[in-house]
């Protein structure tokens, strides 16, 4: 059960929005304002059942925050979410055993086998943009950007420098601290494609946890490491991290891990969008539909008080009449299995849908 007391103005907010819905559903009726009310109240305590979310430690903030919302709003549904990471979600997704899973990367030709395989259907739905923020201790003077030739070469296999003047002969001849999400996390994946390929390998030298903040205080504790995690979590720790620019291959400019530039897909190739993937023989239950279209329309908001960098409103609207038409499949996959690249704007759209098979 959930009880977001930092969210409590905006359902309050909401409660007369969803209340005049109610009142226009029976157009042979006039009510009045306050049978209005009493009858968003029925329906709000009459609303029951369970919502399992787990997956993602990136977008469990979000999640939480939208479930704790909604629990304020219906206090007979409880909301569940568990922050296996992206691929534990996953593997339970794929068995049945959650109504939607919480990913920080798109679903993999693997599991889109497993749901096939296990009769699992779902919905691809974006929710919010994030950036893999690449950070050391707030005191370190010698790096203020990063290439992503330089991330691999720092956390590849092939090279693992042991020192920092191993990895510049200018920098200080200290052991590099090297902080990582786990192999089970979705910026684990992201971060492995991006910087070192899907065929090259990770060093093992180094500090994994599945937990973010423990990645946060790795990094903050340790003058001589470096680390990456979610932005939102770089968001919350400012006083405690240096952020560093990263060096877009593209158009060699060094950005800085800001809501502006992900949002803007100027923080590039580190930006990133968020999922949650929802269930379709989940979506026939009231509460959890229910859960769905609250969570879309509530988006903007919920992101930026969780701190997280929220699609734009026109997008929002797409989302949510896709999920209203029950749009199923993969965008970021062609018919081949190749994964598309390229901005959400630019992936999301209509003729890119690899329907589940």
């Amino acid at each position: 059960m959930f009880r977001g007391f930092l969210f409590l103005a905006a359902c309050s907010l909401c409660l007369g929005c969803d209340a005049a819905k109610v009142a226009d559903s029976d157009s042979s009726k006039s009510t009045s304002p306050s049978e209005t009310n009493s009858k968003a109240d029925q329906v709000n305590k009459a609303l029951q059942g369970t919502v399992r979310i787990d997956g993602s430690s990136t977008v469990y903030p979000i999640s939480e925050a939208a479930g704790s919302a909604f629990h304020d709003k219906f206090p007979n549904v409880d909301v569940t979410v568990g922050v296996k990471g992206t691929g534990g979600g996953f593997s339970e997704f794929v068995k049945g055993n959650i109504d939607i899973a919480d990913a920080s990367r798109p679903i993999k030709q693997n599991e889109l086998a497993e749901c096939a395989k296990n009769g699992i259907r779902f919905l691809e739905i974006p929710i919010a943009y994030d950036g893999l923020a690449i950070c050391v201790h707030k005191d370190n003077t010698f790096l203020s950007e990063i290439s992503i030739e330089s991330l691999k070469k720092i956390y590849s296999a092939d090279t693992a420098p042991k020192t920092w003047k191993d990895f510049n002969p200018d920098f200080p001849e200290h052991p590099i601290k090297i902080f990582m999400p786990g192999t089970d996390s979705g910026t684990f994946d992201f971060f492995k494609e991006v910087v070192v390929g899907k065929e090259g390998n990770i060093r093992s030298d180094l500090t994994p946890s599945e937990q973010d903040l423990a990645l946060v205080n790795g990094v903050a504790s340790e003058k001589y490491a470096i680390g990456f995690f979610g932005a939102s979590y770089y968001f919350e720790s400012k006083d405690k991290l240096k952020a560093l620019k990263v060096i877009d291959p593209k158009t060699k400019q060094a950005n800085e891990p800001t809501a502006e530039n992900i949002e803007r897909s100027i923080y590039s190739p580190l930006g990133r969008p968020l999922f949650i993937y929802v269930s379709v023989a989940a979506v026939k239950r009231p509460e959890l539909r229910k859960f769905v279209e609250y969570y879309i329309d509530h988006a903007d908001e919920i992101c930026r008080r969780a701190k997280c960098v929220p699609l734009t409103l026109d997008l929002y609207k797409t989302v949510r009449q896709r999920f209203d038409d029950r749009v199923e499949g993969t965008y970021f996959y062609d018919e081949e299995g190749n994964s598309r690249m390229g901005s959400l704007s630019e992936i999301y759209i209509e003729k890119n849908l690899t329907p589940a098979r």
